[in-house]
C-alpha cells in the first residue's frame, strides 16, 4: 500500500463524460453555446427542485454574478463567515462592498445563527452562509433573522450538491444559491458553476450579466456592462453525465465517512465533522479535528504525505487573512480559529477502496499515540 499514492480527492468518470464530449467535438459546438449548456442548466434546476439554474465558469464567478444580480454595490455590508474558502468573502469585494465576517458554530463549524443580529447595521444588504464540507446549515434560525430585518440569504452550496436541511435540498431554501464543479467536488466539470434561483426576474438579470449584457432581444446591442462568465459546452457535456450519474457520485462520498467514522472511535483523538439529525451531509471531504494528543496538525500532513497520503489543512479564517485581518482585531472567533488550527480533510475520492480507507486511518491513529 505505501508504493500506492492515495490523493485527496479525485474525480471519478464512470458515466457518459466520454461519449459527450466525443459529440461535442463531433459537433464542432465546443464554446459557450451548444445543447448540453442547456440540458445540464434544466437538469441541474430540477435537481435542487428551482425554476432556474445559470452555468458559469467556475464558482468563484457564481458568486460575483449572484450578488451582481442581487446589486450589492459599494458601501453595502454582506454578512459571511470567518470560517470559509477565500471565494465567498473575495465575492463581497468585487462588487465594491464589504464583507462582515461571523464565527461559527463548534458542532456544524457552520455560521453560527446567534451571532448574527450583532453585526446587522443599516447598510447590511443580506447573508450569505457556506455549507462547509457539505454539511448543511441550521437554516430556520438564519432565514428568521433575515425577514426580521429585511434581508436576503444567499447560500455558497459549492461543497454541498445534493446535501439536505431537514429533508430539502440544500441550495433551494435561500433566495438565490451558488455551486461550484472543481475536480474535487462530488460532481464536477473540470471547473465550472452554477447559480440557481427561483426568481425570475433575478435569474433574467443574471443570464444577460454573464453574457457580456447582451440584450437577449437585440443581437449585439449591450445596454450594461457585462461579463464573460459563461460555461463551455464540453464542460457541461461532462456536468450533464456526471448529474446522470449523481446517485453514485454522493452514495460513494457517505460510504466512504461513514467507514471513516467508524474507525474514528473517542479513543483515538480524531473526530470526524458530526451529521445533525435534521441534516444530510453531502461529505464533499471527510473532515476531521485533530485532538491535543495529536502533533501540531502541519506535522501530521507532512507525515501523512511521507505515507503517499494526500491530506488538506482546513482553510484559514478570513479574518487572520491580509485583506480581512481588521475584523479580527475587532472581534474574536475562537471557534474558527480552533477549527482552522486542528483541522484537515482526508482522501474522499468516490473510488476509494476499503482497503486504503483503513491504510489512511492506521497511519493517522498511529500518529496520534
Amino acid at each position: 500500500m505505501k508504493d500506492l499514492f492515495i490523493p485527496v480527492a479525485a474525480p471519478v468518470f464512470n458515466g457518459n463524460e466520454k461519449k459527450y464530449v466525443d459529440d461535442c467535438i463531433d459537433s464542432t459546438w465546443v464554446s459557450s453555446a451548444g445543447k448540453y449548456i442547456k440540458q445540464f442548466e434544466d437538469g441541474f434546476a430540477d435537481f435542487c427542485h428551482a425554476k432556474h439554474a445559470l452555468s458559469c465558469s467556475n464558482g468563484t464567478v457564481a458568486l460575483h454574478l449572484a450578488l451582481m444580480g442581487l446589486e450589492v454595490g459599494p458601501g453595502d455590508e454582506v454578512i459571511v463567515p470567518t470560517f470559509t474558502y477565500v471565494a465567498s468573502a473575495n465575492s463581497v469585494m468585487y462588487c465594491g462592498a464589504t464583507p462582515v465576517l461571523v464565527d461559527s458554530e463548534p458542532d456544524t463549524w457552520n455560521l453560527d445563527p446567534t451571532k448574527i443580529e450583532e453585526v446587522i447595521t443599516t447598510r447590511t444588504k443580506g447573508i450569505m452562509v457556506v455549507h462547509v464540507f457539505g454539511h448543511p446549515v441550521d437554516m430556520d434560525p438564519i432565514m428568521e433573522v433575515a425577514r426580521k430585518h429585511g434581508l436576503w440569504v444567499m447560500e455558497d452550496a459549492a461543497e454541498a450538491h445534493g446535501a439536505e436541511y431537514k429533508g430539502q435540498r440544500v441550495g433551494s431554501i435561500g433566495l438565490i444559491s451558488t455551486f461550484s464543479f472543481f475536480g474535487n467536488k462530488v460532481i464536477t466539470t473540470g471547473e465550472g458553476g452554477m447559480v440557481v434561483t427561483n426568481d425570475d426576474a433575478l435569474a433574467a438579470r443574471m443570464r444577460q450579466l454573464k453574457g457580456q449584457g447582451m440584450d437577449p432581444q437585440r443581437r449585439y446591442w449591450f445596454p450594461m456592462i457585462g461579463y464573460n462568465y459563461r460555461m463551455t459546452n464540453i464542460e457541461a457535456a461532462i456536468g450533464l453525465a456526471q448529474l446522470e450519474n449523481f446517485d453514485w457520485h454522493f452514495a460513494q462520498r457517505r460510504r466512504i465517512a461513514e467507514h471513516y467514522g467508524r474507525r474514528f472511535d473517542k479513543g483515538t483523538g480524531v473526530t470526524i465533522q458530526p451529521e445533525k439529525p435534521w441534516a444530510r451531509s453531502s461529505y464533499w471531504m471527510t473532515s476531521v479535528l485533530l485532538d491535543d494528543n495529536f502533533p501540531a496538525r502541519d506535522f501530521v500532513i507532512q507525515k501523512m504525505a511521507e505515507a503517499k497520503i494526500e491530506t488538506r489543512p482546513f482553510f484559514y479564517p478570513m479574518h487572520v487573512l491580509p485583506m480581512y485581518c481588521e475584523q479580527g482585531k475587532q472581534r474574536s472567533f475562537p471557534v474558527a480559529d480552533h477549527i482552522s488550527a486542528r483541522g484537515m480533510n482526508l482522501p474522499s475520492s468516490g473510488n476509494l477502496t476499503a482497503e486504503e480507507i483503513d491504510y489512511v486511518c492506521d497511519t493517522l491513529i498511529q500518529l496520534g499515540k
